[in-house]
């Protein structure tokens, strides 16, 4: 087996991990009705878990440490992805279904590179911005349909969602940046450990009073060890060996695979608009991705993590 068919298994698992956060971050933070889990408490307590088992690797791999600026834009990826990405998501989870979470969150892979291109003063190619406009269209429509009929917090779960979605695109495109200098696996591990000092205290003070669920604490249990680590190591190993390009255009199948994990698992059920619109939505992301846009300096390319 060759190292590129290594690396699409590997990020195609990484993928199929990734897919199952959002069924079970509904599942560790139940719904409005039946609330299990505190948003706070699954945010923070996940990172708390995995920044634990960060330390462990890094004693163990004695890497290199960051140094100088490098630390200002850890922090930073910490606010995106470890408290903005993860928070706002499980507070959205808490008002609308999963498979409504998919389609709004399957741009995320063009939301990153609209980002990394301004961010980065990078040239990219008309077709890419028709392709970003087209698709942020697409996801307005499908809110604005499912908006009729909505009431309370559930009208503004879809705004959650969009912070969460800016979150994560800002956060990977920072902690790509570091990417080359530190190591991918390295760069999650340091992030991780810097947030302890937050999310260790946080997550004792918001621990639950009261019994929940089983289910909730296996859902918990998921996105601390496999969302929040676990899944980074093959998705990062499957993009170093396969190469990025190739192995990213895997993330394609994600929003899907999170819709039919959460037929099982929440109960949910799908219609004929949210997949409709989930393809459609698939499809501008695929074309935008194969529009040119010019090359980042060496040093700020940006790899596309799936959670």
């Amino acid at each position: 087996m060759t190292n590129e068919t290594r690396g699409l298994w590997l990020g195609l698992l990484g993928v199929v991990l990734f897919a199952v956060t959002l069924p079970m971050t509904k599942l560790a933070t139940g719904s409005a009705g039946d609330p299990q889990l505190s948003p706070v408490f699954v945010t923070f307590g996940r990172a708390a878990v995995a920044g634990v088992l960060s330390v462990i690797y890094l004693l163990l791999t004695r890497g290199p440490r960051p140094r100088g600026r490098q630390w200002p834009a850890l922090a930073f990826t910490a606010c995106c992805v470890v408290v903005g990405f993860p928070l706002f998501l499980a507070l959205a989870l808490r008002h609308v279904e999963s498979v409504h979470a998919a389609v709004v969150t399957g741009i995320l892979p063009l939301a990153t590179a609209v980002v990394g291109s301004l961010w980065l003063r990078q040239r990219p190619s008309g077709g890419f911005w028709i392709c970003a406009v087209a698709g942020s269209a697409l996801v307005g429509a499908f809110v604005l349909l499912r908006a009729q009929g909505a009431t309370g917090m559930a009208q503004w779960a879809d705004l959650l969602l969009l912070v969460a979605l800016l979150s994560a695109a800002f956060g990977y495109v920072s902690g790509g940046r570091l990417t080359p200098q530190l190591g991918a696996e390295r760069v999650i591990c340091w992030v991780l450990v810097i947030s302890l000092p937050l999310t260790l205290p946080v997550t004792l003070a918001s621990r639950p009073e009261a019994p929940v669920l089983a289910s909730a604490w296996m859902g918990f249990a998921y996105v601390a060890l496999v969302s929040m680590w676990i899944g980074f190591f093959a998705w990062y190993r499957g993009l170093a060996l396969g190469g990025t390009v190739r192995v990213s255009q895997v993330q394609l199948v994600q929003p899907f695979l999170s819709m039919v994990f959460s037929v099982p698992l929440l109960g949910e059920s799908l219609d004929l608009m949210t997949v409709g619109f989930a393809i459609a939505v698939i499809t501008t992301v695929f074309i935008g991705k194969k529009m040119p846009i010019a090359t980042a300096p060496v040093g700020a390319r940006i790899p596309q993590p799936s959670s």
